[in-house]
């Protein structure tokens, strides 16, 4: 007799509770074997194949492509024991524990910062908006509050919404976004307090001022960096500043480092290999802040962030203990994640965790910027075009390849001073590469 079995969307990595579907692998009465794609979905950081740990039939898909699932809602239910998968009570049944590399389906090693809550017991699929509507508002109540996304709580604190006063849709009471913007459409009442009115929030879908216009979603990857860069522009009190540089020496060091047979180094890794010496010197501006402790924690190891443009949006790779790598062992790590980045297979894991950014805008054809920092980062180093400009060079005035540089820093870690020294360490390492040799 074939044993019906439930798989959930799995933790997808650190900070992602939801992810878009993009396109179903399987249909429903489709025979699937044990790890294979179900199920094409894009989170916040980047477009995943999801396969199921169980072998058997496809008897349900739960959500239409284009739609939001929170993590731990149904996915697919696939009936195992049947002649193609005959034993229920073996590896099909068990599941393979595989569902991505790095998150599995087994029980889940201690992660940091976020906790989850035990799983609900499978549940029949129910639309979201119905269990919100329908839901009665149950008393307050003591204890934690079933919430896992800070965004959730901000937009109730920033609303004057009592979470205790709501009844979440998500696995096990968990209170998810749509939870606190339908009780915010609705009217719900605010507690009893001095705090401010709450914002009018406007209609889901109010009618568009013009008759082209088109809306477009903020979700999947374009909603998640609206998210950070508005929660970095509140939280961080950011200053900027920039210097010009004669980029000719570093130009001429890379050609000559290139032309031999040995692996070709980018202008990218070069500047990653200045910032971790640059790093080094001036610790404060690899560090983040602790808002609830109040501290500055400043970090022992360098994972150097860089922006890379792809079809789906701006996503910034990490390379992991980059301090610990040369210019070439970057380039070459460098290559690897901004192809993966652009074919959208970059595991989350390989898309968090910076300390610090590297953020090369001049392939736009821009010479400056004033960027806005990856938070909870303290710092980002904005590189423009290399182009050529007068310059006075040996006291006479030559065309020589000149770069702005600038550095967004948030100015809670470090005074102008800290801020200003790194800039200049960069600038004079542009220009005379061979200062690099001092820190070695």
């Amino acid at each position: 007799m074939a044993q019906v079995l439930e798989f959930r969307l799995p933790d997808l990595g650190e900070g992602l509770t939801e992810a878009l579907i993009v396109r179903w692998l399987v249909e429903v009465g489709e025979v699937v074997a044990v790890d294979q794609p179900v199920v094409e979905v894009e989170t916040a950081k980047a477009m995943v194949d999801v396969p199921c740990p169980y072998g058997g039939v496809v008897t349900a898909r739960f959500g239409e492509e284009g739609t939001e699932l929170p993590v731990g809602s149904p996915l697919v239910t696939v009936a195992v024991g049947t002649p193609a998968h005959p034993d229920p009570a073996g590896d099909a049944a068990r599941g393979s524990g595989n569902v991505l590399v790095g998150y599995g389906t087994s029980e889940a090693p201690a992660r940091r910062r976020r906790v989850r809550r035990e799983q609900a017991a499978p549940a029949a699929p129910v639309a979201l908006k119905e269990t919100v509507a329908h839901a009665p508002a149950p008393a307050p109540v003591d204890g934690p509050v079933p919430v896992i996304s800070p965004l959730v709580r901000r937009l109730a604190r920033e609303n004057g919404l009592d979470l205790r006063k709501l009844t979440g849709s998500g696995p096990d009471g968990l209170i998810l976004r749509a939870d606190v913007e339908h009780a915010l459409r609705a009217g719900a009442t605010r507690p009893e307090s001095s705090a401010p009115a709450a914002t009018p929030v406007p209609a889901a879908h109010p009618a568009p001022a013009c008759e082209g216009d088109t809306r477009v979603p903020l979700k999947g990857i374009r909603g998640a960096v609206a998210d950070k860069l508005s929660r970095s522009r509140r939280e961080i009190p950011d200053a900027t500043c920039w210097v010009d540089a004669d980029a000719t020496e570093l130009m001429h060091a890379r050609a000559h480092m290139n032309g031999g047979g040995s692996p070709k180094i980018s202008l990218l890794a070069l500047l990653a290999r200045i910032c971790t010496a640059a790093l080094a010197r001036y610790p404060e501006l690899n560090s983040t802040v602790d808002l609830e402790a109040r501290e500055i924690v400043r970090l022992d190891r360098v994972h150097l962030g860089f922006a890379a443009q792809t079809e789906r949006g701006l996503v910034v790779p990490v390379v992991r203990d980059a301090h610990t790598r040369n210019a070439e062992a970057l380039s070459a790590e460098i290559a690897r994640l901004t192809e993966s980045a652009r074919t959208g297979t970059l595991p989350p894991a390989e898309l968090t965790g910076g300390t610090f950014t590297l953020n090369n805008y001049g392939v736009f054809g821009v010479d400056g910027s004033t960027p806005i920092i990856n938070h909870p980062e303290a710092a980002m180093l904005g590189v423009g075009r290399i182009v050529p400009k007068p310059w006075v060079h040996n006291g006479d005035l030559a065309v020589r390849q000149v770069v702005q540089l600038s550095l967004t820093f948030d100015h809670r870690v470090c005074d102008g001073g800290t801020a200003g020294g790194f800039l200049r360490f960069v600038a004079d390492c542009v220009e005379q590469p061979a200062v690099l040799l001092r820190t070695l």
